[in-house]
């Protein structure tokens, strides 16, 4: 069923001229025609027409593909863009007041994406502001590569990959070249370019209700830029193949939409086209370059990876890939201030990147670890069995600890403490020496600092890092000892992460355990006894936290309704590995009595 779209708008007729009013007042350097609504042309603050020394460059289009056009306005990109009602061909009048407003002697410019309606009503424009004696070119950028050769008229569709032919015409501009040279730049980019979307959804238009017509695992390969039905509807996949599809079908020598081949070089751009989060941009960008690099011998000379071309809240991407050279690398390169361009991608990329290698650390190394390990004694045996039974348990409670979390908090604590517990297994082969229960503990820590991120990952270290502290100095380790260790452990953590009893954390768990295991080893039951009442406590102190209102955490930001009858994640966790290496204690040695 089809839901009217969220959107953060006021009246959905007013969105382009309220966008554009945020846009100026948000950057200096820019400036509107007075002419709302029909007008809507933004401009290079510091340009007046008749004095403009260089040639004008124009472009525009419908909106909706923001930052496309109007966040490529300034020196050394666009001159002007022309905004239309949104996914709407901007009208003639409005093309022609962003000529008159900005072209000089020097003459001027227009980039057009291939749309039906842009050709006609920029080229009309044309053609009126030649009649009005202003020197006028024109360049047509078609870069799709995901549609079969088109048999009629309409051609290749303009895509992301007009944005680098803004950036070629408008460095040519910006270095003084005359309108027929810098035109002559801007038709040479937009010959050499191609490009291919892939969406996860399609797009809302504002006031419209959301359509249903791509499945939830369903994504389209080569959808258009206003939602327009692509080449083919396939169920969802990895990003490692969809970029290899795309590369390919850019690349395709059936088609040679590209003049692309082996030993090339090229510039890539990978653009989200409206709701997709950087990090998903960075990992196609991850396997792209070395996809052309290895697969297709092309030399990357290039990257740009961000938002450039959007098709309003469209989830997904599109890849371009850009032949280049050195004439088309030092347009590229040229400064602008166009406040969309991407900062930081200019100049020289090596044709590989090696990560820089890790500072050593002060702590002791794996391999004088290995060197030092020794079969373990009948206490470090039960150390390793314990170990093990604790990571254990918290890989069986992986989903269970993230449904409850996505309840309370952000969804990771069971994916977190997967990978803390996965990380101890594959390490107590080779790293941890059970003679030394100091150490182990205290590497336990490393490990989990290694590989658990966010708040749990540093307190679990903190954790370690303090028990260590307190077991390092005795020689022989009783249950005493390892009392005192839980102990001084929780005050650590109390003391840095800021929480305590009744706070609706782990603490919630482990204050119990520690508070019953010193009560009976005072009052004289034996270690096993006492470490199995410590465990249930803590397991009792896990199941109250579903009363608590949480003061730590970021549970504290979720309403108290809320919380009410879920318990806290972590406190779940800090109880089950706890409660899982008391039960192993008693097997082990119960086992070996018996």
């Amino acid at each position: 069923m089809a839901l009217q779209g969220k959107k953060l708008i006021n009246n959905p007729d007013d969105v382009v001229t309220e966008f554009i009013e945020g846009l100026v007042e948000t950057y200096p350097s820019l400036q509107y025609l007075d002419g709302f609504p029909q007008i809507k042309v933004v401009l290079r603050a510091d340009v007046v027409g008749g004095a403009h020394d260089k040639v004008a460059v124009i472009s525009g289009g419908g909106s909706g593909h923001e930052p496309a056009h109007a966040g490529f306005v300034g020196p050394g990109m666009l001159t002007a863009a022309v905004s239309g009602d949104v996914f709407a061909s901007p009208p003639v009048d409005s093309i022609l007041a962003a000529i008159r407003a900005v072209t000089g002697t020097m003459g001027c410019l227009l980039i057009i994406k291939n749309y039906t309606g842009d050709r006609l009503n920029f080229g009309l424009a044309a053609e009126q502001a030649k009649s009005e004696g202003y020197k006028i070119e024109t360049v047509i950028v078609g870069d799709d590569c995901a549609l079969p050769p088109p048999r009629g008229i309409a051609g290749r569709r303009g895509l992301a990959g007009t944005i680098l032919v803004h950036k070629v015409a408008g460095a040519a501009a910006d270095a003084g070249l005359s309108l027929a040279n810098v035109a002559a730049e801007a038709k040479h980019a937009s010959e050499a370019v191609g490009t291919m979307g892939v969406a996860l959804s399609v797009c809302t238009l504002p006031g419209q209700v959301t359509s249903d017509r791509l499945g939830s695992t369903q994504i389209e390969l080569g959808l258009g830029i206003h939602g327009e039905p692509g080449a083919a509807v396939v169920e969802l996949q990895s990003v490692d193949v969809v970029v290899e599809h795309v590369l390919k079908q850019i690349l395709s020598q059936e088609t040679q939409y590209l003049p692309i081949t082996r030993g090339s070089n090229a510039v890539l751009l990978i653009n989200g086209l409206g709701a997709t989060p950087v990090m998903e941009l960075m990992i196609a960008a991850r396997k792209a370059v070395p996809e052309l690099q290895l697969e297709y011998g092309i030399a990357v000379d290039r990257v740009y990876t961000g938002t450039f071309m959007t098709a309003l809240d469209m989830a997904g991407i599109s890849i371009t890939i850009m032949r280049s050279d050195e004439s088309i690398l030092q347009r590229l390169d040229a400064p602008t201030k166009a406040p969309s361009w991407p900062v930081g991608s200019e100049g020289k990329r090596p044709p590989a990147k090696f990560p820089v290698p890790v500072p050593p650390s002060p702590s002791m190394k794996d391999d004088e670890i290995l060197s030092h390990r020794q079969e373990p004694t009948k206490q470090g045996c039960i150390l390793e069995a314990a170990i093990e039974a604790g990571a254990k348990e918290l890989i069986g409670l992986k989903d269970s600890l993230n449904d409850w979390d996505s309840k309370v908090g952000d969804g990771d604590c069971g994916t977190t403490m997967y990978r803390g517990a996965t990380a101890i297994l594959e390490d107590m082969k080779t790293r941890y020496s059970m003679n030394d229960a100091a150490g182990t503990i205290n590497e336990i820590g490393a490990t989990i600092r290694k590989v658990m991120g966010g708040t749990s990952g540093i307190l679990y270290d903190i954790l370690c890092k303090a028990a260590y502290t307190s077991l390092k100095e005795n020689k022989t380790i009783t249950a005493y000892e390892w009392a005192d260790a839980l102990e001084a452990s929780i005050a650590a953590v109390s003391k840095y992460g800021g929480a305590s009893a009744g706070y609706r954390t782990m603490l919630d768990a482990l204050i119990p355990a520690s508070t019953v295991l010193k009560q009976s080893l005072q009052a004289g039951d034996d270690p096993v006894t006492a470490f199995i009442a410590s465990s249930e406590a803590a397991s009792a102190g896990a199941e109250s936290t579903k009363q608590m209102q949480a003061k730590a955490g970021r549970s504290s930001y979720v309403a108290p309704d809320h919380l009410v009858s879920v318990p806290d994640p972590g406190a779940v966790a800090a109880a089950a590995w706890y409660r899982a290496a008391a039960l192993s204690v008693k097997n082990k040695l119960h086992g070996s009595e018996s």
